[in-house]
């Protein structure tokens, strides 16, 4: 059982890091998509400016690297199984902001939200995936006291 544990984990990992890499290597086609969905409060607005002026770059921008980073490492990290619940949380986290944000399925009609209905349906799943994670923790425990815990 551990193997098939680690092999999933691993195969489950591959997911994040493949999607943080495509973020990583489209930049600006991640901060587009950013920008259209995403408005900044008015209360952080005057300090996104101040970083926008000390990096030279706009907001979106800073938030693809950054998503695209969060992807990355916590892929890596849950799949060599090194911090894998704080990263599982931090992916829940990111995960459950990306869902309510871009996939706004209760704003069109049904036969249009179809899709985006499905996807947040698989975030969902994900969230789900990513609890097992956390639930298990890094060392496996016997099969008596797995199916013990009820």
């Amino acid at each position: 059982m551990p193997a098939f544990v680690t092999f999933g984990r691993i195969l489950f990992a591959v997911l994040f890091i493949y999607t943080g890499a495509t973020k990583l290597f489209a930049i600006q086609a991640t901060a587009d998509f950013i920008a259209t969905k995403l408005v900044l409060p008015d209360v952080i607005a005057p300090y996104a400016t101040q970083v926008e002026a000390a990096t030279a770059m706009t907001t979106p921008q800073l938030l693809a690297i950054a998503v695209g980073g969060l992807e990355v490492i916590a892929g890596l990290m849950i799949a060599l199984n090194l911090g894998a619940r704080f990263f599982a949380l931090l992916l829940i986290i990111y995960v459950a902001v990306a869902t309510v944000l871009f996939y706004d399925f209760w704003n069109q009609t049904p036969p249009d939200n179809a899709k985006m209905l499905v996807d947040a349906l698989k975030n969902l799943s994900i969230i789900g995936a990513l609890c097992m994670i956390i639930g298990y923790g890094r060392a496996t425990r016997p099969a008596e006291a797995a199916y013990g815990d009820v």
